[in-house]
């Protein structure tokens, strides 16, 4: 008997896959999925700002593998990479990838990074795996946009006093 090809399209995600990608990185062990910024909006406005670079893998009728890529027209970016744990280790993760790689490069890209949670053991070892260096020399900061925490920081600024030359803070 032979053995069935699996068929798999490379497509670039759209709006309308948003539901299948939800439910797909919900069954992904070691993601860091946010309400803060992985609501339909959010992604939605991370697919019209980058329409072209992020990527669905489709097979037997789903989505069963994503990666969300953007640029900020300096560096590209990478995030929730994934597939289905059933259709791993079928070469889908890498032809997602190097997509996104393809894309960047014609936007004239020449370098893209992604954040891996060191709790994604299967992750990890894809990129290891693939080549991808990880980087011992930078530390990695966010700052969560919400009014409670820009107040806090406006407050902070101001208790320091103005800076000469800050936008409002004419030099003399």
């Amino acid at each position: 008997m032979e053995k069935e090809t699996l068929q798999v399209r490379i497509t670039p995600m759209g709006p309308e896959d948003y539901d299948q990608v939800r439910a797909l990185w919900m069954t992904i062990r070691g993601f860091g999925i946010r309400a803060l910024d992985d609501s339909r909006e959010d992604i939605e406005r991370f697919i019209r700002r980058n329409p072209t670079t992020s990527v669905v893998a489709r097979a037997d009728g789903r989505i069963v593998g994503s990666i969300l890529c953007g640029s900020d027209g300096r560096q590209g970016a990478l995030y929730h990479v994934c597939v289905a744990r059933e259709y791993r280790r079928k070469g889908i993760g890498t032809r997602m990838v190097a997509f996104c790689m393809h894309q960047l490069r014609y936007m004239g890209i020449n370098k893209v990074s992604l954040i891996a949670f060191t709790s994604n053991d299967a992750g990890n070892a894809f990129w290891n795996q693939i080549g991808w260096k990880r980087k011992d020399d930078v530390n990695y900061y966010e700052f969560v946009l919400n009014e409670k925490n820009i107040t806090r920081f406006i407050g902070a600024q101001e208790d320091e006093g103005p800076e000469a030359g800050a936008p409002g803070n004419p030099t003399e």
